[in-house]
């Protein structure tokens, strides 16, 4: 208690400040991504904020990234004759720089000699990671199924719905202007990187944890590896159980666990407030579970082509 007592709240607010400009620099890249995909439409960038806002409010709270058919739902209905398909593939976009980003820093933080090793993952208190650490075999497993999954569900609906394939390609077609990708997408994708390290760097200070640049990376890593299986809300859990592993012999481990469920909490409740906010000045409702049951329900059923009559206004 008295670690969390000690807190800065000035550079809290800034690392939350500088959150909040990361998912607005991320809106930007996906809207301008969205732009290219339907450009004879015409739609608000505060929509596609808000639609992001809103799916990070839910994923903070709820498990299995629900957020993401809220996300998909409400995006989707702020474009005119618009599908559920073109706008779904438009989240592959953001991949094609942020996994290699991701990779770069894994490597850095392999360097480092502080994050666990698969027998180390095994023994952390963290279910998930715990769990795939032990069953190796049943994690390659259960990768390899997702994807055949995901391919065969795509082969199905490429036979059901005739222009599938075309409406897919078409939430990608930004990539296929390297120019307008670079400048449109990659350079707001950039800044956001380097505003979301600023804001680890904050908050580690926030905390009384030194900042530095190695520490900063290896919490960027620790929060994508935390992420990578959506069983608790923003990786709660293993999040707080590798960042002992990772800060061991740095900070104390009450600073550390301070620091980790602070951190996560903060982040949290900021991203409830500003998706409620969103969701209710933007989209005019507080109704996030049937945002969430219409997302999911009307993307399996995509007929390819959104009524007219969604909100439009000048980009």
């Amino acid at each position: 208690m008295s670690n969390l007592a000690s807190v800065s709240w000035g550079f809290l607010l800034g690392g939350l400040l500088l959150h909040g400009a990361f998912v607005l620099l991320r809106s930007r890249a996906w809207f301008n991504t969205l732009r290219a995909a339907f450009p004879t439409e015409r739609f608000r960038w505060r929509n596609v904020w808000a639609a992001q806002a809103t799916g990070l409010g839910v994923n903070s709270v709820i498990p299995g990234r629900p957020g993401e058919a809220a996300k998909l739902y409400l995006a989707k209905q702020s474009i005119p004759r618009s599908s559920y398909s073109a706008v779904g593939s438009s989240f592959g976009v953001e991949w094609v720089f942020d996994l290699p980003m991701a990779l770069l820093l894994l490597a850095f933080a392999a360097t480092l000699d502080r994050l666990p090793d698969l027998p180390g993952l095994s023994r952390l208190p963290a279910f998930d990671l715990a769990y795939f650490a032990q069953h190796p075999q049943f994690a390659l497993f259960l990768i390899t199924a997702l994807l055949v999954g995901a391919w065969a569900a795509m082969a199905v609906l490429s036979v059901r719905v005739q222009a599938f394939w075309s409406r897919v390609r078409q939430g990608l077609t930004i990539l296929g202007n390297r120019r307008r990708y670079l400048r449109e997408v990659v350079s707001f994708q950039a800044v956001a990187w380097f505003v979301r390290l600023a804001g680890f760097w904050l908050m580690l200070e926030a905390f009384n944890i030194p900042g530095s640049a190695s520490a900063v990376l290896l919490v960027s890593v620790v929060y994508n590896l935390a992420n990578l299986v959506p069983f608790t809300p923003q990786g709660a859990g293993a999040q707080q159980a590798l960042l002992a592993v990772v800060f061991a012999g740095v900070a104390s481990t009450s600073q550390v666990a301070a620091y980790s469920v602070g951190q996560q909490l903060s982040i949290a409740a900021f991203n409830v407030v500003i998706g409620f906010l969103a969701l209710a000045l933007v989209f005019r409702t507080t109704d996030w579970r049937s945002i969430v049951r219409r997302g999911r329900a009307e993307a399996r059923g995509d007929d390819g082509v959104a009524a007219p009559g969604g909100r439009t206004a000048s980009a």
